[in-house]
């Protein structure tokens, strides 16, 4: 994993420099090679590698199962290289004799890597004989056969005497045997844990394909483990416009298990999926400053940069290919918590108690459970929309949570315990702060599932709404040359802005942005989608199109209108009401003020003044020029 610390070689402005020193967890004093320029930058300014210009590509989701593997399997073969300080030419050519591979093409593969920092450096380029059958099914055959019948057995005999089998049974059919790296190839296509169970037994191949329960190796520094999970908020949020309750939202939440601190977090409306899990993964690895600016926080998130490993549960959404190959992609490690185990690894779920139970205090709680809850109103007290749930719970985590003790590091405030782990102590020496990754939009898209679809002359359809811009015209009604079937292309949406799509074009393998074919509709949401779907299927006579979707789209927020000004009718009604009521018995009060007062007796006294009521107000003239009596002297 890469990190900045002191002595690194670092690019500033597009320029190499050297860090002398790293100043708190967001600054860095760095000197220019020639010594003769010194000044202080802000880390997320720093990059490994020059820059370059930006490409939206993703090679990753375009190759092929073998090609890919292949990839992973040199990136591993140079992976110990990579991580040698002082790496030697010695070190290159052990490497090679090992790979059977010059060194010139072990040279080749750590330039491409040290250059572009992504695992799909290291596909090949298409043959010019590319497609060619160059192992008969015959001969294909009989490498399978005799794989299962004497490679898979628990005498576990080497990869040459299968050689020898395979080229005597070649030989003995009259057919041309495969060349020894064909053999080699077919062997490493084999199932780690199929080839574990088959040379040895069930037990060895699960201690050494599974994770050992109740541990996490290796978690003992930033960004070596994350553990990320989803859960229900106990709270009730409304809409932004109209401020009627909507429901619970979901959070989903990257925990870094060394330090406890959040590293990132996604809070939505729809159900856990692939998508919350890949918004949350590249919240965790991008960078916080530019995020907490947009919402005018001024406090620190020191955390980001790419995990080394990912450990989650077993849920759907965690096993999908986009989520596979993205990882794979980054050189993430997918770790699934063992099935019937919740005790492997409960930090998330920790955290989520902590966060739910400072959420009982927000008005539109719904607590815990029932009995907590009680006769409380929780949708009639809620008043925070989905953003300001969002940013009160980014103010907890930044001024809060990542600044209170922990029982699980020792009382200590996790932002202390980074700081400590970066810097380093008396008796730990510090590992620098992680490196930001180049492109986070690129990186955000690699995390976003995708969609293969057809281009017509209307465009790319999706969920019934048409998508179109110039560069899809030279793929329209585009034929497979394999399968002579409509050619279907690769499609990335973010969930929570569906009006643009990113169309991966095959030949220049870049993501381009393509946005609603008719301009004039409005920027929704996958959840808004997915409401109006259902509710224009309540009814059989209805027929789902595009003009249906966003005109059931018009009609729910003219309900939501309507109520909203129904509603302040009734308010204004109801204090109508009250205001009358009060005047009422206040006439009813008034009663025996205003009544005239009986005629007095004169007084033998004839000493008496005027006085001029100096509160009544103008309309109560009658009671001016009253006549009190004095008392006798």
């Amino acid at each position: 994993m890469k990190t900045i610390r002191p002595g690194q070689l670092v690019y500033w402005r597009n320029e190499p420099y050297f860090v002398m020193e790293i100043r708190g967890l967001s600054e860095a004093i760095v000197r220019s090679l020639d010594n003769v320029i010194s000044d202080v930058a802000h880390v997320a300014d720093l990059s490994m590698a020059p820059h370059t210009e930006k490409n939206m590509n993703a090679p990753h989701l375009l190759a092929k199962g073998r090609d890919w593997r292949t990839a992973t399997q040199r990136y591993e073969l140079i992976k110990p290289l990579l991580e040698m300080h002082n790496r030697q030419a010695s070190d290159v050519k052990a490497v090679a004799l090992k790979a059977k591979k010059s060194i010139t093409t072990i040279y080749r593969w750590i330039s491409r890597f040290e250059e572009q920092g992504l695992v799909s450096s290291m596909l090949r380029s298409e043959r010019s004989d590319k497609g060619d059958n160059r192992v008969s099914k015959e001969v294909e055959e009989v490498i399978q056969l005799k794989i299962e019948e004497i490679y898979l057995d628990t005498e576990r005999p080497p990869v040459t005497e299968l050689y020898e089998e395979i080229e005597r049974e070649c030989r003995s059919l009259g057919l041309t045997a495969p060349h020894k790296n064909t053999v080699y190839a077919r062997v490493k296509k084999i199932a780690k844990e199929k080839l574990l169970t088959k040379r040895y037994n069930a037990k060895h191949a699960r201690e050494k394909t599974k994770a050992v329960p109740g541990s996490f190796p290796g978690a003992d520094f930033p960004n070596a483990v994350v553990q990320i999970d989803h859960t229900p908020v106990d709270v009730i949020i409304v809409d932004r416009v109209h401020r009627l309750p909507i429901g619970r939202p979901y959070l989903t939440l990257a925990l870094e298990v060394c330090t406890k601190m959040v590293s990132g977090f996604c809070m939505t409306l729809d159900h856990p999926s692939a998508s919350t899990a890949g918004l949350c993964i590249s919240h965790a690895v991008n960078k916080k400053h530019l995020w907490l600016a947009k919402r005018d926080i001024d406090a620190e998130w020191p955390i980001y940069g790419k995990m080394q490993k990912i450990h989650m549960d077993n849920a759907r959404e965690f096993r999908g290919d986009m989520l596979k190959r993205a990882c794979a992609q980054h050189d993430i490690i997918i770790e699934h918590r063992p099935k019937g185990m919740p005790n492997y690894g409960p930090h998330v779920e920790r955290a989520f108690r902590t966060f739910m139970s400072k959420m009982h205090s927000l008005p539109g709680t719904t607590f815990s459970n029932v009995k907590e809850k009680l006769e409380y109103d929780s949708e009639g007290r809620a008043c925070m929309t989905l953003q300001e749930l969002e940013l009160w719970f980014t103010l907890f985590l930044v001024y809060y949570y990542h600044h209170k003790g922990h029982k699980g590091i020792s009382d200590i405030p996790p932002i202390k315990l980074y700081t400590q782990l970066v810097h380093g102590t008396t008796e730990q020496p510090g590992v620098g702060l992680p490196a930001p990754i180049e492109d986070e939009a690129k990186f955000q898209l690699d995390f976003t599932p995708y969609v293969r679809r057809t281009v017509q002359r209307e465009g790319i359809l999706i969920d019934h709404i048409f998508y179109y811009a110039p560069p899809l015209n030279k793929w329209i009604s585009s034929i497979d040359p394999k399968t002579k079937k409509a050619r279907k292309f690769i499609c990335v949406r973010d969930p929570r802005d569906i009006s643009v799509i990113y169309f991966l074009d095959p030949d220049t393998k870049t993501y381009t942005p393509i946005p609603y074919a008719d301009n004039t509709r409005p920027p929704i949401s996958l959840w808004e989608l997915k409401a109006v779907l259902k509710r224009i299927g309540e009814d059989p006579l209805n027929v789902v199109n595009e003009e249906m979707i966003f005109k059931g789209i018009e009609k729910m927020r003219n309900v939501e209108r309507q109520a909203v000004e129904k509603t302040r009718l009734a308010k204004q009604q109801r204090a109508t009401e009250k205001r009358k009521r009060r005047m009422s018995e206040r006439r009813e009060g008034w009663k025996d003020v205003h009544a005239k007062p009986p005629t007095a007796a004169p007084m033998e006294e004839a000493d008496t003044v005027v006085v001029d009521e100096p509160v009544a107000p103008k309309k109560s003239r009658r009671f001016s020029n009253i006549e009190v009596a004095l008392p006798d002297e």
